[in-house]
Order: C-alpha cells, then structure tokens, then sequence
C-alpha cells in the first residue's frame, strides 16, 4: 500500500469520524433546551440552602398537671414528628431534646416560681438569662459545634473527611476539591472558599422552649384586677356595673383551652477564613493519607464555635373539645407555633432569611406561603445567582422585586388527615402550587430566587 493510498484512506476516516462527532454534538445540543425546561421546572432542587439542627430545651412537661400525661405525649410526639422545615437542610445530630436541670444551677421549682413572678419586664430578661445560660453550656458540653463541622465534612471514624456533602447540597465539584487539597494549594482555591461562605458559614442550630398554659387562671386574674380597678375608681354605680360585666365578658371569651407558647433561641456557627485555614492546613486528610496527629487536633480542637444571635417568641390559642380529637388538635397546633416562631426569626434576622426559588413566571409563583407567615403586600427581592469571576466566588444580584398578591396566598399550614384535593361537591380541586406574586420586570426568570425584604 502507498503512502498516498494510506493517506487518503485516513483522511476519509477522519471526514467520517468528524461528520459522526458532528451529529453527536447536534443531537446533545438538541437536548440542552428539553433539560433546560426540566431543571426550570424543578429550581427548588438545585439552590443552596442554609442548614438547621433544631433542638428542644425540656424545661418540664409542657401540661404541668399530672392528670395530663396523655396530652404531654401527644406533644412531645407531634414535636418529634414534625415535618423539617423544607426551606433548610437537614444537619441534625444525634440528640433531639435535653434537659433545662442537667445544665442549670437553679431548680426546677426554683425557675417555676420565677416566671410565675415573669410579668415584671426586668424579671423577665432575668429568667431570659437562665436558659440562655443552660443552653450555652449544653452546646459547649457536648460540642455540638466541632460535630456539626465534622458532619458537614462526613467524617469517618479514623478521622478522615470528604466532600460529598458539599457537593450534593451546593453542586460543587467535589473531587477537583480535594485534589487541590491534597495537592497543599490551600489558599487561592476559590471554590473551597465559596463553599465555606455559602454553605457551612449559613449553618444554624435553633433550640425551642415550649409550654402549654391553661387560659382560664390567667382569664380570671385579669378578669379580677379589672373589677377590683372600677370598684375602686368608678363612682358612677351604673359606670361601674357597665365595666364589670365588660370583664366578665372578657374572661368568658379567653377562659377556654390553652396558650401554647414557644421561644425560639437561634446560633450560627462561626465559619471565617482563619478557621478554613486552620482546618485545611492543620486537620484535613482524606481516605488515602490517615494521620493520627491530625486526627488528634481535630479532636481536641476549640477554633469551633457557635455564636448567639437572638430569640423570638410566638404564642397561640389551643381550644379542645370543638369536634376533632385532641390528638389533630394538638399536634397542629404544636407544628404551627413552631413555624410560626421561625417565621418570626426569618424576618428579624437577615442572616436567617430563607431563599425561594422561582417556579414559573407567567404568572411568578414560588413555594412559599402562609407557613411563612406570607402576607397580601410583602416585598420580595429577586435575586440571580452568579459567579464573580474577579473574586472567584459566588453572589446575589438583585434584579428585581415583586410583591405579593392578597388573594393568591398559598395556604401551606400544616394540616392532618385533610384531603385538600376535593372540593364539597367533588369536583377536583386545581392544585396550588405555591403563592403568586406581581411585579418583576422582564429580567425575572424561572429559578431565580425571592427573599423578603424587611
């Protein structure tokens, strides 16, 4: 065979392999616009989220009389069953619940006596001050900090670390990471440092305190004030008849079922660039290179911390016996005090704010709805995520805002054993996919996300 045959025989091999080459590129840009539509309609699965490990402080049983066991069960159920909050990733640990007497000095009798004298404002900062130190010393006691770090890393027993949790909750490459890690270039990997910003750094432990009171004692306190004040300040007898029958009518309104209260204490695990580096430099290993000095630091380590950022406090009214079984009662109104307190977290403190995806534009919808305390008229700005090339990390512009609408709020409350898909007459219901909004601008697309505006 001559050099010229050979070479054209390849030369037709290689239009051949180039033309199929061709068509396998045209058929996977064919599909870019199918998979596009698919991820639009699903952005919910892709965004970063921040990540939450709830907790709840047992003061004493939330039904403090004896003859309620069963009611005290039924809460504590409902509070170990509860839905997590979607907006979050999941980051428990292992221990749902601890006890206020095994970290406080003062006792339990001693705490109940105090809050019941609580209504003086001073008094009520003091009682503040007693859990917030309890808590602050379980969370030291059992370092939760050092774990929460050692779960966002998957650490295994031999100390090592991997990426796997930051690349399925941020969709980063996990294994390019830990090649630049393993290669020592610790500094200048921006990816790495993104991921700190974006997802450890937005890390949240929130521990509840929760308590059912009954309404009537309360009812009837005040209901006695109030007709001892116009005995002793109104003269006019039919004045004075007028604000007592006003008092009993008050308490016959707020005598009935409980109040559930719940406070909401929120930290944040502390994530900055001298800890990473620490970390990195000093306690990172992988499968492949275990070393017991580095185990022995991580394990020793105190770089860890969880910082106090505030609480919040959310009460509502419990009635039973009004035709559903105290089972249904109680547990809907355990799991909407405590989104109800988160809520009220969300909108004090920035740094807690949730973002939700956008679902469709023609009208905007998103998952969000009166769960999250959505009202008729609240400001969301729109955000698009992107990649900053000059720092290498990732950023929110804010492209546009939106508002929502009154009468289009997707009512998302927690409910049980209720088919919302049917209507009284049968027919089928049109299912409701979330709260709409208007307002926007052309700018806005699918995927983008919302976060509200203070």
């Amino acid at each position: 065979m001559s050099a010229i045959q050979f070479t054209g025989e390849k030369l037709l091999h290689m239009k051949i392999f180039n033309r199929n080459l061709l068509l396998i590129v045209l058929a996977m840009l064919a599909t870019l616009p199918v998979r596009a539509q698919e991820e639009a309609e699903k952005p919910e699965t892709v965004y970063r989220r921040s990540s939450l490990y709830p907790i709840l402080l047992e003061t004493k049983p939330v039904f403090s009389d004896q003859s309620e066991a069963e009611l005290n069960a039924i809460v504590m159920k409902a509070y170990d069953e509860a839905p997590f909050p979607e907006k979050y990733n999941d980051h428990r640990l292992s221990e749902v619940s601890f006890k206020f007497k095994d970290y406080s000095s003062i006792s339990a009798e001693e705490l109940q006596k105090e809050e019941e004298d609580s209504g003086k404002k001073k008094n009520g900062r003091k009682i503040d001050q007693k859990y917030l130190e309890a808590i602050n010393k379980y969370l030291e006691e059992k370092d939760v900090a050092r774990r929460m770090v050692a779960k966002w890393f998957n650490r295994k027993d031999d100390g090592s670390f991997d990426m796997s949790m930051i690349h399925d909750r941020g969709a980063y490459n996990a294994s390019a990471m830990e090649v630049q890690l393993a290669s020592g270039s610790i500094r200048g990997m921006a990816a790495i440092k993104d991921a700190g910003e974006e997802l450890i750094k937005n890390t949240f432990v929130v521990v509840n305190r929760m308590r059912f009171v009954k309404n009537e004692p309360i009812a009837r306190a005040t209901r006695d004030v109030a007709i001892e004040n116009a005995k002793n300040t109104i003269d006019n007898q039919l004045a004075q008849m007028a604000a007592i029958k006003t008092a009993e009518i008050a308490y016959n309104a707020a005598k009935d079922g409980y109040s559930v209260w719940n406070v909401a204490y929120l930290y944040q695990l502390e994530w900055n660039d001298e800890i990473a580096d620490k970390f990195y430099m000093d306690m990172w290993m992988d499968s492949t290179s275990i070393d017991p000095e580095r185990k022995a630091i991580f394990d020793n380590t105190d770089i860890f911390k969880l910082n106090y950022v505030g609480f919040q406090k959310a009460k509502s009214l419990v009635l039973l016996g009004i035709g559903k079984k105290p089972e249904e009662i109680l547990t809907v109104a355990t799991v909407r005090n405590i989104d109800r307190v988160y809520v009220k977290l969300q909108k004090e403190y920035d740094v807690f704010k949730t973002k939700t995806p956008i679902l469709s534009t023609d009208p905007i919808i998103a998952k969000i709805g009166m769960k999250e305390g959505v009202e008729g008229g609240d400001k969301f700005d729109v955000l698009e995520m992107v990649w900053d090339e000059k720092t290498g990390l990732t950023r929110y512009d804010k492209v546009g805002s939106v508002k929502v609408k009154k009468k289009d709020i997707w009512d998302n409350r927690y409910v049980l054993d209720v088919d919302d898909t049917k209507l009284e007459n049968g027919d089928e219901e049109k299912e409701i996919k979330g709260t709409i909004f208007k307002g926007g601008g052309r700018k806005v697309m699918a995927g983008m996300l919302l976060r509200q505006v203070k």
